[in-house]
């Protein structure tokens, strides 16, 4: 089936249309960012996780955002912009796990749609590949030397812990280790100790919520984190291959609606990125 325009209109349903009419107060009152949680990004013939988007959907997809005034950047960045009272236009780009087309197929696009985006990276597996990934296929992880390059490039590199592991099913020092460790690590490789954290699997509970907070991190990224919905616990959707104009219409519209609000109480994380170099 031919693929349609990043620009191209949006073919809303009725219920899409009923969605989007909500009132712009009502929607955006106390809602969480909206960020977007990419993987890898690749041409692939196999992908039974779900988690791949060729180059060419990339590019259709952030054509999309800036075809309507939005702009992806970093979490951090668009935390800082939030607080500030600048976060309008903006929305979250992630890319979980660190594999290495992030800098051959990502990168370039990022650039050409002036966006920036947050990496998550598994310092514990440098030039490894998705070993947790039982079906596969395969895929190589940055290097130390790649992982630099992300943060030299101006992206802001986040750990996705040391080596992948469920933070929800670990011992005390596993746990440690994944968080605090990798929070040590990551420093050591790019000169500066991450700011933003991403569970793996998207698991969380109050456990490793505290953790991630006592590791000095200033937020954290899950997937659907529920009554834990914090900026240590920010809700991320999830962008596939499948994901054309009009599902990313309704994705947004029903953001504000699904997730729960942020508390008001938490202090609000200093900027992590700038512009790509």
């Amino acid at each position: 089936m031919p693929v349609e325009p990043a620009t191209g209109n949006d073919d809303m349903t009725p219920g899409t249309r009923a969605v989007a009419s909500v009132p712009a107060a009502r929607r955006s009152r106390g809602t969480p960012p909206w960020v977007l949680m990419y993987h890898s990004v690749a041409d692939v013939t196999e992908d039974p996780y779900h988690v791949t988007v060729s180059p060419d959907r990339l590019h259709r997809q952030l054509g999309w955002l800036r075809g309507r005034g939005l702009r992806g950047v970093g979490v951090g960045e668009l935390l800082h912009a939030r607080a500030a009272g600048r976060g309008a236009g903006l929305v979250g780009l992630t890319f979980d796990d660190g594999y290495a087309d992030f800098l051959s197929d990502a990168l370039p696009l990022l650039r050409r749609h002036d966006c920036t985006a947050t990496v998550f990276v598994l310092p514990g597996r440098p030039g490894g590949e998705n070993a947790w990934d039982p079906l596969g296929p395969r895929k190589p992880l940055l290097t130390e030397d790649g992982i630099r390059a992300v943060a030299d490039a101006g992206l802001e590199v986040g750990s996705h812990g040391m080596l992948h592991l469920d933070l929800t099913s670990v011992d005390d020092g596993a746990l440690e280790r994944e968080t605090a460790g990798s929070r040590t690590r990551l420093a050591t490789v790019t000169g500066q100790a991450p700011e933003g954290f991403c569970y793996p699997y998207g698991t969380v509970d109050a456990r490793a919520v505290a953790a991630v907070r006592a590791a000095g991190y200033r937020y954290a990224c899950a997937i659907d984190p529920g009554p834990l919905t914090s900026l240590h616990a920010l809700p991320r959707v999830h962008i596939g291959s499948s994901d054309t104009s009009w599902r990313l219409h309704l994705k947004r519209a029903l953001h504000p609606l699904r997730r729960r609000p942020l508390p008001t109480e938490e202090p609000a994380p200093a900027a992590t990125a700038g512009g790509i170099r």
